[in-house]
């Protein structure tokens, strides 16, 4: 059994925030105030502390007492809302900021694309940053030189290879950054959520380039909010939660623990509101118009959104629906689809959308609302709005639920027309004349 590549043990990372506290304008506070903070920060100084802004201090723990083990070869998503310590993480892992306690056992190199930028240095032109890149992994000039074309050639900037990075748009700066982390000798490749920058032909190449990594024997870590690429590539996901490890195992119960976690913290929680409507509240509804949280295949699927507008033009209802995945399955456009915008006049209106009739597969549905502002801006957002189950899709009553987790799809498709096999002439397999089989 093959020791793992990396070994995390009660990990945690604590950071100290300062919070300026509001007081009346008085002269005398603002200078007492002053002397204070003066005084606190000659103290950390003389001390080795580090200094912060701010009358009161807070200590923010961003991972607490984290433990895992990735061995090497594995391709591992790690998911979690904003804030829930993925990017943290990845740091101490790629030794950019050191734990506050714990441990972390890292066996060999480790190439890490975080951010837009990382590792590269902006005066110095493509050339030259990837042969630096190189020389921090301790790789030789020659090892470069072997690898040199291929990176360019991958990252499909050969024109500009020379031209300062500094001057490369978002584009260019991501696909140079990640063909010099993928193509170097490294043992451990950490990739977060960089690569939404890239278009849809270079994203499928790197999830190509980074399956062919881990084939290789390396260890990948990847972040990313697109759980259709999640899917695609890993197979083991590690779900964090307030800085706190809440799920470790195979990636399709990942995502569906961490979209059921979605639907607890959406429960109460305040949707707040965008700049010319607000979404208020919304529900699933049966044919009665009564609130439910079951939905029956091939009935419609009802909503009652109820929202507020300033009456600004050009605002469009809309809705997503996604499986126990996150993984997105159907779009719908108010005034994209039936040119309806929202109402001109403001005022707090409420409407029942009533789409497709879906043969849902038995298992966990979510639909995010959003108001969009002429095609172009998101005014207000709530994901998750609406949660529902389907507890058993037979269609025509057949005696068998298809169900989200058989791994085939979360819809079941229906024959508009009966079945039929004609035979269109002599087979290989049999000689004798056989009658036209037809579907009920």
């Amino acid at each position: 059994m093959s020791e793992p590549v990396i070994r995390v043990e009660n990990l945690g990372k604590k950071f100290v925030i300062g919070h300026k506290v509001e007081r009346d304008g008085l002269l005398r506070d603002a200078v007492a105030r002053g002397a204070r903070s003066m005084l606190r920060n000659a103290a950390d100084l003389l001390r080795g502390r580090p200094l912060y802004a701010g009358d009161r201090l807070e200590e923010f723990w961003a991972l607490q007492d984290l433990n895992f083990e990735i061995k090497p070869g594995e391709l591992v998503s790690i998911i979690g809302s904003n804030g829930a310590g993925k990017t943290t993480l990845l740091k101490i892992l790629s030794r950019i900021t050191d734990p506050t306690t714990g441990r972390v056992e890292i066996r060999g190199r480790v190439n890490s694309l975080l951010e837009v930028g990382t590792g590269f240095h902006p005066e110095l032109s493509g050339r030259e940053n990837i042969f630096l890149n190189g020389a921090i992994l301790g790789m030789s000039r020659q090892q470069m030189r072997r690898r040199f074309d291929e990176i360019v050639e991958f990252s499909g900037v050969g024109k500009f290879i020379d031209t300062p990075v500094k001057r490369y748009s978002v584009g260019m700066y991501v696909r140079l950054a990640f063909a010099v982390a993928a193509h170097l000798e490294a043992e451990v490749l950490v990739v977060d959520e960089v690569l939404a920058v890239g278009d849809a032909e270079f994203q499928a190449r790197c999830l190509n380039r980074m399956s062919e990594v881990a084939g290789s024997g390396r260890t990948v870590l990847f972040v990313s909010h697109n759980f259709s690429a999640v899917m695609a590539l890993t197979r083991r996901s590690i779900v964090l939660q307030g800085g706190r490890l809440v799920f470790d195992g195979p990636v399709d119960a990942g995502l569906a623990h961490y979209t059921s976690t979605l639907a607890k913290v959406g429960r109460g929680r305040q949707w707040g509101r965008g700049k010319s409507s607000a979404l208020v509240s919304a529900e699933l509804v049966d044919e009665e118009g009564l609130p439910a949280d079951r939905f029956v295949p091939g009935t419609a699927l009802r909503l009652r959104v109820v929202l507020e507008t300033t009456g600004m033009r050009g605002l469009s209802l809309e809705a997503i629906l996604r499986d126990q995945n996150n993984l997105p399955l159907a779009f719908y456009s108010s005034a994209v689809f039936n040119q309806v915008p929202l109402p001109a006049q403001a005022g707090r209106y409420e409407c029942i959308l009533s789409l497709d009739a879906f043969q849902l597969a038995a298992g966990e549905y979510g639909i995010d609302l959003q108001t969009y502002f002429t095609h172009v801006v998101v005014d207000h957002r709530v994901d998750s709005a609406v949660r529902f189950t389907v507890d058993t899709c037979s269609p025509d009553g057949i005696a068998f639920n298809f169900r989200q987790d058989y791994g085939v799809g979360p819809l079941a498709m229906r024959l508009t027309a009966p079945l039929e096999f004609v035979p269109i002439g002599s087979s290989a397999m049999s000689d004798d004349p056989q009658p036209a089989l037809r579907s009920g």
